[in-house]
């Protein structure tokens, strides 16, 4: 198996001064994909710079070839499916087909707000995401969608000519509990998870490993109901929120063995974010830079 690294780009620069450079540069270093949260604000950078999602992928669509973009991820915190669809369409348009959408059922933060609503219990978003994934992958698969749903609706809703990416643009879905791993072995072609969240802070890295080993087992089980393989279904964590935090990319060396650990697990992709001064994911550039040429040449040696 052939390990793939990515990046996460947050959009918390202008474009013009220094946005535009991070995407081309990660294809320069041969990430095979960067992605961006969608999201209207995010934890700690809340009250700085953050440009949203779509408008940025579409950009970095223009100023790149090869590299796959992506959300990591999308969710019904602020979007609904019909006019997520449109948008998607057009961006795996102008992209010549590289886009991935990175989807999950949203949390708590400020996007659960924003538009003026109260915040949705676990269970709310989940029956959320349980219809608004199958509608949006009837939205980009059918020509014309009327749906009526509980959460969302949608009459004659028209999404003309589809994907270049056929039958649609991949979904990843990110997904733990039993539902959303249903929902990703039915209409996922890749899994996506950032490791057990109550070990991010007391846990140890073979505590994290282990209850990744679990996850990967749920998805196992989800897939054979589903009448899947799970093999089929790419398997990408999303770093940065282990127990190891940012350790792994404070050397070539960390970073090979840790993601060489989550290799030999079953993942087929790890996604490191791109380095900011000053906040949680603050990094050594020229660290980061060899991790993306020299580290992923070691593991696939």
């Amino acid at each position: 198996m052939t390990l793939r690294l990515s990046t996460v780009i947050l959009p918390v620069r202008r474009w013009h001064d220094g946005g535009r450079d991070q995407w081309t540069r990660a294809e320069e270093l041969g990430f095979h994909a960067a992605y961006t949260y969608d999201h209207l604000s995010w934890r700690s950078f809340r009250d700085g710079p953050w440009f949203g999602a779509v408008p940025t992928l579409t950009a970095a669509a223009t100023a790149t070839r090869r590299l796959r973009l992506g959300t990591l991820v999308t969710s019904p915190n602020f979007r609904h499916p019909v006019t997520l669809a449109k948008e998607l369409i057009s961006l795996d348009d102008i992209s010549g087909g590289r886009i991935t959408l990175g989807i999950g059922a949203g949390g708590n933060g400020f996007d659960a707000t924003a538009l003026g609503q109260e915040a949705w219990t676990p269970r709310q978003r989940a029956d959320r995401f349980a219809e608004f994934v199958p509608l949006l992958d009837r939205l980009l698969t059918e020509d014309s969608v009327t749906h009526e749903g509980t959460h969302y609706s949608a009459h004659e809703a028209r999404d003309i000519p589809g994907c270049v990416q056929r039958p649609r643009l991949p979904f990843a879905v990110a997904a733990t509990g039993p539902r959303g791993m249903r929902l990703a072995a039915r209409h996922g072609q890749a899994w996506v998870t950032t490791g057990d969240p109550k070990l991010t802070e007391t846990g140890t890295p073979e505590q994290s490993r282990l209850a990744l080993r679990d996850q990967l087992d749920k998805l196992d089980k989800a897939c054979a109901g589903a009448g899947r393989d799970a093999a089929e279904l790419d398997k990408i964590l999303l770093t940065g929120f282990t127990p190891d935090g940012n350790r792994p990319l404070e050397s070539v060396d960390a970073f090979v063995d840790f993601a060489g650990r989550h290799a030999e697990l079953g993942f087929d992709e790890i996604v490191v974010h791109a380095p900011i001064p000053d906040s949680v994911f603050a990094t050594d550039e020229t660290v980061f830079e060899r991790i993306a040429t020299e580290g992923l040449a070691q593991l696939n040696a």
